[in-house]
């Protein structure tokens, strides 16, 4: 492998290279919101399906944006390999800030029913196909200016755009939640951050308009060497597809699950799982961005020295290695009663499984109504975790707190009861003379829905196993006393640098994998199907796991599995580049 000496980067370079990071830092700003947001926007766009099918419809809307990823890759790439880096940026920023936009000002379900959804998606689409065109340009425009040997530290700026990104829209939307108070925030608040986006697109396009086209691109174009179907060249010819498939597998598909466990799951984790605040989580997640993100240069300079391959496979395996113990002790410190509750008092469901049903149901059409499904669905909307047991066929569902037995088929005894225990709460409330308006009217509603038959089951049983629980220490949600911030946020950082190890040094090895001609094209799909497929598919993919399963933990088997996978494959197949002369391949 040939290998020049260093040279060090013009003041052109610099400013070229700067522009290309802030705008993609706006680009990831812009795709990232959705995902922060989830949970206000399932309410505003799914609000005619059930809670937990809503919720997980609107992490796949998410996903929709990544998996549309590898297409935009194949698009934009070939035009970045046919008519230049430049042109093919302004394109990518333009798609994904007006598709930004627009869904600030998007009418939700209640105004125009299911075509809100719909609509959503395919702007989420549109967004997909934009970024999709975006990582594999930054990356090669940047690898492409830095000098032979300092590829990975100038690189690892780009890497630092999509969690500069996160954070930067973390912070607005933050600072909207703290101005304009949470329950404005969950009504019209939340569109703020969207609509603030149309700022962020005409600075970027400004900053894209004067950057100057990639001096290898230049060169490669001068001399007719430009490829005219860079697409049947990086994957028509075998010495070209294979590494295309080894950069997947023993690469990517790795660094993308660490990634997004690290960043997404957490957070989500942080406020499904365990229940702590939206505002408290955006605030620990950002302070874990700041302390973390300087490792992404960190990593890619070191990569330089002694090569990407053993940064990115340490990652992987330390994530494979440390996964379920780190999440464990961030319950812990997260949601301390939660932990101590899970310790002391273990639920169990015991139930035929015959009449145990995957709860994913996208379209709202399909029911739940066996004892085991309407056990499962109760305990995960209390995000409780659980085993199960083998029951007799036919036999009704219980759950188990501690030593409790809920029989979850609701008999007339137990709705009787819990009716005379309704009125004489609002009877002792309304003796009192001074209840709390709001109070007696709940208390008001909750004996009147206990004369309808459906409407007393459930409300029987909820309020039973409230009562359990609650008796066997399971918080509704984390105590903000009991938070311990300090904690979290050393675990929180632990997981943003192994996602510095993965991703730091990623973007110089893949420009190094593939010629100048194709490299656009190339290192485009491996890196979006990755990261687009099985990245952003975790946060999905997990949950869904944790609903069927009942463990909350049981989720991060799916990136667990995936990093091993990758340090495996990547240790016996692929090789260093460090020391590739990317001018050479042509």
């Amino acid at each position: 492998m040939a290998t020049t000496a260093a040279r060090p980067m013009t003041a052109e370079e610099r400013k070229v290279i700067f522009a290309s990071s802030l705008g993609t830092v706006f680009e990831w700003y812009d795709f990232y919101l959705y995902g922060s947001l989830a949970a206000i926007i399932a309410k505003q766009f799914f609000s005619g399906l059930d809670q937990g099918s809503a919720f997980i419809f609107a992490l796949l809307a998410f996903a929709a944006g990544f998996i549309v990823r590898p297409f935009g890759a194949i698009v934009f790439g070939r035009l970045g390999d046919m008519i230049g880096r430049k042109y093919t940026f302004l394109v990518t920023i333009l798609i994904m800030g007006g598709a930004t936009f627009i869904v600030g000002v998007l009418p939700n379900y209640a105004s125009i029913g299911v075509a809100a959804p719909v609509i959503l998606i395919i702007l989420r689409m549109l967004q997909g196909l934009a970024l999709g065109g975006e990582y594999g340009g930054a990356a090669t425009y940047v690898a492409e200016h830095a000098p032979q040997g300092k590829r990975g530290a100038y690189t690892a700026w780009i890497q630092t755009t999509a969690t500069l990104g996160l954070f930067l829209s973390l912070m607005v939307i933050l600072s909207t939640r703290t101005i304009v108070g949470e329950e404005a925030f969950a009504d019209w608040g939340w569109r703020v951050p969207f609509l603030v986006s149309i700022l962020l697109l005409a600075i970027s396009v400004w900053i894209r308009l004067s950057m100057n086209e990639s001096p290898a691109f230049q060169k490669m174009k001068a001399e007719g060497k430009t490829s005219k179907a860079p697409l049947s060249e990086s994957f028509g010819q075998w010495k070209n597809l294979k590494i295309v498939i080894l950069a997947l597998v023993g690469l990517v598909m790795g660094q993308a699950v660490v990634w997004y466990t690290g960043q997404f799951y957490a957070l989500f984790f942080l406020t499904q799982a365990l229940k702590v605040d939206g505002a408290t989580a955006n605030i620990l997640v950002a302070a874990s961005l700041v302390i973390g993100t300087p490792f992404f240069v960190v990593f890619g300079a070191l990569s330089d020295r002694i090569g990407r391959k053993p940064i990115i496979m340490a990652g992987c395996l330390l994530g494979a290695l440390t996964y379920f113990p780190v999440f464990t002790a961030l319950t812990k410190a997260a949601n301390p009663d939660l932990h101590a509750a899970q310790q002391a008092s273990k639920v169990v469901v015991t139930a035929d499984p015959a009449e145990c049903s995957f709860q994913f149901n996208p379209t709202g059409t399909k029911k739940f109504t066996s004892t085991c499904d309407i056990a499962k669905q109760k305990l995960a909307g209390a995000s409780v975790s659980y085993d199960n047991e083998v029951a007799p066929a036919g036999t009704p569902a219980t759950i188990k707190v501690g030593d409790k037995v809920i029989n979850v088929a609701v008999t007339p005894e137990q709705i009787a009861a819990a009716k005379a225990a309704a009125e004489k709460k609002v009877a002792d409330m309304t003796a009192a003379g001074n209840a709390d308006a709001k109070a007696l009217k709940a208390a008001q509603d909750a004996v009147a829905a206990l004369s309808d038959e459906k409407k007393a089951k459930d409300a029987t049983l909820t309020a039973e196993l409230g009562a359990a629980l609650k008796a066997a220490g399971y918080p509704t949600k984390a105590d903000p006393a009991k938070v311990d911030k300090l904690t979290i946020i050393v675990i929180l950082t632990y997981l943003v640098i192994l996602v510095t190890m993965v991703y730091g040094p990623i973007a110089a090895m893949l420009v190094e994998l593939f010629p100048t001609r194709i490299r656009y094209t190339s290192m485009s799909l491996p890196y979006h199907i990755g990261n687009g497929w099985f990245g952003g598919l975790l946060p999905t993919t997990a949950f869904a796991i944790v609903a069927q399963t009942g463990n909350m933990y049981n989720g991060l088997w799916y990136p667990i599995i995936i990093a091993a996978a990758t340090f495996v494959i990547g240790m016996l197949f692929v090789k260093e580049t460090k020391d590739v002369d990317i001018y050479a391949n042509d």
